[in-house]
C-alpha cells in the first residue's frame, strides 16, 4: 500500500472546530465561511454559496439549472435528500419530438429545458433547516451580479467558442456575455445587472407579501414558479424559436402550468454499507446509486492487498465501474427501479464473477431479480459495443473541458460545494445546468434555461424514456458518508458521467489508501470512458481508460497488456473534488487544485 508520506499535496488539509466550506470557486467558499462567521448554520452558508456559484461560474451553472443536495441535520439526526431536479414539461412527449423530426433531445436550446429546479431546492433547504432570511442569503450573489466577478480563463474560452452563435443567433445572450460587443478578457470584471434585478424583485415581492421568514420564502417560491419569473419563461418558450444543436430552430415546451405544478421534495437517500462506512446517494432518478453498486461489487475484492493505485487495483475498480454503469443504462430513471436487488449480495456475487484479469469491451447489464435488461438503441456512430465486437469511432474530450458542437453550441460542466458547521450540520450539493452556453438568455430575467432533458431517451419503454412530469436521469451526484453510524464526510465533484467514478476513487483512497482529504484529492486520478455518455450526442469509447500521467508508468503499461485502451491525460486534469469532514475533535476540509479555482476555507 502507498504510504501517505509519498503522496504529493498542493496545499494542507484544513483542520479546526468552528466551520468548514469547500467548493469549486473561492468566492463561493469565502461567502459560505462568512455566513458561518456571522452566526448562520451550514444550510444558510450552503444556500448563499450556491447562489454565488451561479454568478462566479456561469458557464457551469445558472439560476434555471438544478441542484440535488444531501445533508445531515444534527437536530433530525439523519441524512436527507433534497431534490431540486425539475421535470419534463407536460407537452414533452416522444411523439412531439418525432413530429419535429428528432430522435434525440437537442443538447442546447429551449426545447431541452426542464422545470428550473435549483431555486426551489435551495429555498426548501433554507426554509426547513436554515435560519437566515431570503434577503440575507441572496445579498452576496446580488452584490457580485451587480458589481462583477473576475472572469475565469474558462469563462472567457467558453464565451469565445460561442461568440458567433451569440452575435448571429442568440442576441439576448450577446447583450450580457459580450460586453461592448467583445469577449471579456480573463481577469476582467463581468457583471449581470439583469440577474441582480431579478433577485431584488423576488426579495421585494416576498417582503411585501409577508413579515415572517417562512412567509417570505413561500412568497419567493410563488414569484419564481407562479409569478413574474414563470410568466417570462412561458412567454419566452412560446414566443420565440432559436437555433439549437439539431441544426434547426425550435421554441420551448415549458409553460406556466409546468412551473406551478412542480415543487422540490425531501426524500430518503439510497445507502450501502462498506467496510464500516455507510455511503448515501440520491435515488436512481439520478446516477447516484451507481456509486453504491460499484461498492457492492468491490466489497468482494481485497483492495488492500492489491495496493492502492497499483495495476490490479485500477483494473478491478475500472471493471466494476463498467458493470455498474451498464446497469445504470438499463435500469435507472424516474421509475420503479429494483435497487434492493441491484445492491443485494447474491446479485453482486454473480456480477463480480464477470470480472477477470482481462479488460471487457462489452456493455453488460445484469438481470436483477430475474428481470430482463433492456438497453436503449444507441445512436449510429456512438461506438457502444453490446456484444464486445467493434472499435470505438466517437472521441470525447476530457470531462470538465468544454465541448463544442457543430453548430457552435457548448456543453458545460458542473459545480460542487460542501459545508460543515460547529453544530455538526453538513451539506453536500452539486448545482449545475442553465449554463450561459445552454440556451439564449431570457432578457428580462438575465439568465437562460437549462438543457437537462437531453438525458431522456426518445424511445418507449425505458426507465429513462421521456415522459411528461418525470425527472431526467441526471448525472448530478452529491455524496455523503457515515462512519460507524455517525456523520463523517460530505464530498463530490463536477464531471458529468465521471462524477461517480472520481468521487468513488476519492472515497476508496480514504478507506484503502490511508491518506487524508487533501492527499486523496491530489492523488493521480483515473476513469473509464466505456459506457454511453448522458449528454448529446450520447457517444462512448469502449475499453478506454483515462489516466493522469502522474500514475506510476508501470500501471498503464500493465493495463494495456490486459486489453485496456489507456489514454494518458495531463498531470492535473481529471476531477474537481471537494470535501468536508467531522473527524474526532476536528472539522476538516480540502479542495481541488485542478483548474486553479477550487478552495476550502475554515477555522
Amino acid at each position: 500500500m502507498t504510504s501517505p508520506r509519498n503522496v504529493f499535496t498542493t496545499r494542507p488539509e484544513l483542520s479546526g472546530d468552528f466551520g468548514m466550506v469547500a467548493s469549486t470557486h473561492w468566492l463561493a467558499s469565502a461567502t459560505g465561511m462568512s455566513v458561518l462567521e456571522r452566526g448562520g448554520n451550514a444550510f444558510d452558508a450552503a444556500v448563499a454559496a450556491g447562489f454565488v456559484l451561479q454568478v462566479a461560474e456561469p458557464h457551469l451553472n445558472g439560476p434555471a439549472g438544478e441542484v440535488p443536495i444531501l445533508l445531515w441535520s444534527e437536530a433530525d439526526q439523519r441524512v436527507s435528500t433534497v431534490c431540486g431536479q425539475g421535470v419534463a414539461p407536460a407537452a414533452a412527449t416522444i411523439e412531439r419530438f418525432a413530429e419535429l423530426g428528432l430522435d434525440m433531445v437537442p443538447g442546447t436550446g429551449p426545447l431541452a429545458a426542464t422545470v428550473p429546479g435549483a431555486f426551489g431546492g435551495w429555498m426548501l433547504m433554507l426554509e426547513r433547516w436554515g435560519t437566515w432570511s431570503l434577503a440575507d442569503v441572496l445579498a452576496p450573489a446580488i452584490h457580485y451580479a451587480e458589481h462583477g466577478v473576475p472572469v475565469l480563463e474558462r469563462i472567457a474560452a467558453t464565451i469565445e467558442s460561442v461568440e458567433r452563435l451569440f452575435t448571429d443567433e442568440w442576441t439576448t445572450s450577446a447583450a450580457i456575455w459580450l460586453p461592448d460587443g467583445k469577449v471579456p478578457a480573463p481577469g476582467a470584471k463581468l457583471a449581470n445587472p439583469a440577474l441582480a434585478a431579478t433577485y431584488r424583485r423576488v426579495i421585494a415581492e416576498a417582503e411585501a407579501a409577508s413579515s415572517t421568514r417562512t412567509g417570505q420564502l413561500e412568497a419567493a417560491r410563488r414569484a419564481w414558479y407562479e409569478g413574474f419569473v414563470a410568466e417570462a419563461v412561458a412567454d419566452f418558450c412560446a414566443g420565440t424559436a432559436w437555433l439549437d444543436s439539431s441544426g434547426r430552430k425550435h421554441g420551448g415546451l415549458l409553460t406556466g402550468d409546468d412551473l406551478a405544478r412542480w415543487s422540490a421534495t425531501v426524500e430518503e437517500p439510497a445507502t450501502f454499507d462498506y467496510h464500516g462506512y455507510t455511503v448515501c446517494k440520491t435515488g436512481p432518478w439520478g446516477q447516484g446509486p451507481v456509486f453504491l453498486q460499484q461498492l457492492a461489487l468491490l466489497s468482494g475484492f481485497d483492495l488492500d492487498g492489491m495496493g492502492w493505485l497499483g495495476a490490479d487495483y485500477v483494473h478491478t475498480v475500472t471493471e466494476a465501474a463498467k458493470l455498474a454503469f451498464a446497469d445504470r443504462e438499463a435500469w435507472y430513471g424516474d421509475a420503479d427501479v429494483p435497487m434492493d436487488d441491484l445492491l443485494s449480495e447474491p446479485y453482486n456475487a454473480a456480477r463480480r464473477a464477470l470480472i477477470t484479469d482481462a479488460a471487457s469491451l462489452e456493455l453488460r447489464p445484469g438481470a436483477p431479480g430475474g428481470r430482463s435488461p433492456r438497453l436503449p438503441v444507441f445512436p449510429e456512430g456512438a461506438a457502444t459495443s453490446v456484444s464486445g465486437v467493434g472499435e470505438p469511432t466517437v472521441s470525447r474530450p476530457v470531462p470538465g473541458e468544454q465541448v463544442v458542437s457543430a453548430d457552435g453550441g457548448v456543453r458545460g460542466d458542473t459545480c460542487h460545494l460542501d459545508v460543515v458547521d460547529r453544530h455538526g450540520n453538513m451539506v453536500s450539493a452539486t448545482p449545475s445546468g442553465g449554463w450561459l452556453q445552454s440556451s439564449p438568455v431570457i432578457a428580462e430575467l438575465g439568465f437562460c434555461l437549462g438543457t437537462r432533458a437531453q438525458m431522456f431517451w426518445l424511445q418507449e419503454g425505458l426507465p429513462a424514456s421521456l415522459r411528461p412530469g418525470t425527472r431526467p436521469r441526471t448525472t448530478l451526484s452529491p455524496s455523503f458518508a457515515l462512519r460507524d453510524g455517525r456523520p463523517w464526510l460530505a464530498f463530490g465533484t463536477p464531471g458529468g458521467d465521471q462524477q461517480d467514478q472520481w468521487s468513488l476513487n476519492f472515497f476508496l483512497a480514504l478507506v484503502h489508501g490511508g491518506v487524508n482529504l487533501q492527499e486523496a484529492i491530489d492523488a493521480p486520478m483515473f476513469h473509464s470512458e466505456h459506457f454511453p455518455s448522458s449528454f448529446f450526442p450520447r457517444g462512448s469509447l469502449p475499453g478506454v481508460v483515462q489516466v493522469e500521467d502522474r500514475l506510476d508508468p508501470a500501471v498503464p503499461a500493465e493495463l494495456r497488456r490486459r486489453g485496456h485502451e489507456v489514454e494518458s491525460q495531463g498531470s492535473w486534469t481529471l476531477g474537481r473534488l471537494s470535501a468536508v469532514a467531522r473527524d474526532g475533535d476536528f472539522l476538516k476540509a480540502a479542495a481541488n487544485p485542478r483548474g486553479a479555482q477550487g478552495y476550502a476555507a475554515g477555522r
